[in-house]
């Protein structure tokens, strides 16, 4: 209980003390790209009401998932193959280190081409940045399976899906789940970034309008639902990560205890 509340006490400090900084020093504020966070703050309400966050942020999360989903699935199933054969990882590996080095938001014009201004083009950018980090994750965590493990699975005649699933994928998780967060937080910037594109709705949509029209104040609240979105984002993902990861930690925290 008592490290649980320390935990909780060392999560808010920092954003509390950000946040009581960025009030002193913006409170006798006059400059009109630099409101008074107090400003700020009194036109969140207005500007954010049900209607909007419907409108708005509940098609960026949408798509969010949507292309962080796919991202997961085909990043993992590559990886999982790329990282089990050598003949394959020998051909594939200078392929990807080409492509990995394309930057996503570069691509954005070029997937318009072939996928439209729609949701549909979305998905893909999103998708297509956030590959990346799962899919060098999984191959590395493929790789990096205990030797002697391995050959005990072949001795018992664990083989196929059985392997695949106890052995690999489970010895994989914990590199696999440092890639998806990684890739959770190249999700969001895609999504912003993809959303100022021949978009109609959508959260980077609303704080571009908000900046074309001078609506200073409107654009920052716009800019602090972005960060609060990240926030709960990465919260969600820690809950799952510990569920899924419950046997790596507690085996972490094993040999912590040890002599």
């Amino acid at each position: 209980m008592r490290r649980a509340l320390l935990r909780l006490v060392f999560t808010v400090a920092l954003p509390a003390l950000l946040v009581t900084v960025w009030w002193v020093a913006s409170a006798g504020s006059t400059d009109v790209y630099w409101p008074p966070l107090r400003t700020i703050l009194e036109a969140f309400p207005d500007v954010w009401t049900a209607e909007r966050l419907r409108g708005d942020v509940l098609p960026s999360v949408l798509r969010l998932a949507g292309g962080y989903a796919l991202a997961a699935v085909v990043g993992v199933a590559l990886g999982t193959v790329i990282g089990s054969y050598r003949r394959v990882r020998a051909v594939c590996e200078p392929v990807l280190e080409f492509l990995r080095a394309v930057p996503p938001p570069v691509l954005v014009p070029v997937i318009m081409l072939f996928a439209g201004i729609g949701d549909t083009m979305k998905v893909t950018v999103i998708a297509v940045g956030c590959v990346w980090p799962v899919l060098l994750n999984t191959v590395e965590g493929v790789r990096a399976v205990d030797p002697v493990m391995a050959e005990t699975a072949r001795s018992y005649g664990i083989t196929g899906v059985a392997r695949l699933r106890n052995l690999v994928l489970r010895s994989a998780s914990p590199q696999i789940f440092a890639g998806l967060r990684q890739a959770l937080s190249i999700g969001i910037i895609l999504m912003v970034i993809s959303e100022m594109f021949a978009a109609s709705n959508g959260l980077g949509f609303t704080i571009v309008q908000f900046q074309r029209g001078f609506a200073i104040p409107d654009m920052w609240t716009g800019i602090l639902v972005l960060g609060l979105l990240g926030f709960l984002l990465s919260v969600v993902f820690q809950w799952v990560e510990r569920r899924v990861l419950g046997w790596y930690h507690g085996l972490r925290a094993s040999a912590r205890r040890s002599p």
